[in-house]
């Protein structure tokens, strides 16, 4: 009985395990995905400061992003690119801002 519970146990802690890499994976899918749209001021891979003006992104960590993002969605950060990053996450919900986070953080730094 004892090996019973220890298979199951075991079972069912490889497959919460599973779930979550895929969940992190469908993440980073997902922020790819979003990042489309942040290419054309910030580069392919994050590479150039925005008008100019922004932080190297790809340079940033997955915290550091998510807070900006987020800041920019409330209002709550941003300096003269305010404004328009405002507009560009205001239809974002928390999980699409999480997941483009992992994902710039993710970027190779050439």
């Amino acid at each position: 009985m004892k090996t019973l519970t220890k298979t199951t146990l075991l079972g069912a802690m490889a497959l919460l395990i599973s779930s979550q890499l895929s969940a992190a994976d469908a993440s980073i899918d997902e922020g790819k995905t979003l990042y489309k749209k942040c290419a054309a001021c910030h580069g392919q891979n994050g590479e150039r400061k925005a008008m100019g003006k922004s932080n190297i992104i790809n340079e940033l960590d997955e915290a550091t992003v998510e807070q900006r993002l987020a800041g920019y969605k409330d209002g709550s950060y941003g300096g003269s690119m305010k404004g328009i990053m405002k507009g560009q996450v205001a239809n974002y919900n928390d999980t699409q801002i999480k997941s483009l986070a992992m994902y710039i953080s993710s970027i190779k730094k050439d």
